[in-house]
């Protein structure tokens, strides 16, 4: 059980809670809408049993995709502390071709913003339920090869979930990381889990949440987005391209990109994902 309740968030946010009322969640963290005394309505996030520095990380992460420049808005963060995060609730609406555009240039301004190394200076991270590697590295090509790819893959064989002509497929991306990652980028300021669930869209644009945010290679975050799917996804790209072009081949590194969020869901999955696993590494591999 989740020690939030609203006496909790009255402590934590010096105003009564008038009603606190669960809106869904995934399999880790819980989603509430708390009414507040003072009619305003904010959304809580919670998770039982959250480990020290869950929801001060995911706080660092969006106060630092808030300071870009005409970057993606964020919710505007109210408070947390270890037991939760809450942020002001934001109204969503159907996305459109418009707001997608809007995105698309709001996310290379997010990316362009920059970050001060490779990973982050400052303490843990956590995609979904997993442990984050942070670094920090001096180049991209060691911040995906030993703290994306080869800790996952580890996990993801003592778990059984990957064969062993995966387990020596990605080894050679690894290996071969600095001739797949293409031309050299300073560090990215990147939101480092950007599925389409972690993205909310408005009437007028979309706002990001969930962060794993880090200094990384901004082709990431568009290989997860075309990884998943999200709605107008050529329009999202087209834009971004059209404000930050990108670099020759960004397409046919994809699978390099997508290979990490892939072994991710392997781990905590299993099922066909290690499978996939294999499939965009021999694709990276091909490709470089």
């Amino acid at each position: 059980m989740s020690p939030v309740d609203s006496e909790h968030l009255h402590t934590l946010l010096g105003t009564a809670v008038e009603s606190l009322t669960p809106v869904g969640g995934g399999s880790i963290c819980e989603a509430r809408r708390a009414r507040l005394g003072d009619g305003r309505t904010v959304f809580v996030k919670t998770r039982a049993g959250a480990p020290p520095g869950f929801f001060p990380a995911e706080a660092l992460g969006l106060t630092r995709l808030a300071a870009a420049p005409g970057g993606v808005p964020v919710p505007r963060m109210l408070a947390h502390d270890e037991h939760c995060l809450v942020l002001e609730w934001v109204t969503t609406g159907v996305p459109s071709a418009t707001a997608a555009e809007r995105f698309g240039r709001a996310l290379a301004a997010t990316h362009r913003h920059g970050a001060d190394v490779f990973g982050t200076a400052d303490g843990p991270g956590w995609i979904g339920s997993l442990d984050l590697p942070h670094g920090p590295w001096k180049r991209w090509p060691d911040l995906w090869a030993y703290g994306r790819l080869e800790p996952y893959l580890r996990t993801a064989r003592k778990a059984g979930a990957v064969d062993r002509r995966t387990v020596a497929d990605v080894e050679k991306v690894i290996a071969d990381l600095p001739r797949l990652a293409g031309p050299d980028e300073p560090p990215a300021l990147v939101h480092g889990d950007l599925w389409a669930g972690n993205v909310l869209w408005t009437e007028t644009g979309a706002y990001l949440v969930d962060p794993a945010a880090h200094g990384g290679h901004r082709e990431t975050d568009l290989a997860m987005l075309t990884l998943f799917g999200l709605p107008h996804l050529d329009r999202v790209l087209a834009a971004y391209d059209e404000a930050w072009p990108l670099a020759a081949g960004w397409r046919e590194r994809l699978p390099l990109h997508q290979l990490h969020p892939v072994l991710v869901h392997a781990v905590l999955f299993g099922g066909s994902y290690g499978a996939q696993a294999g499939r965009l590494a021999r694709q990276a591999l091909r490709a470089g």
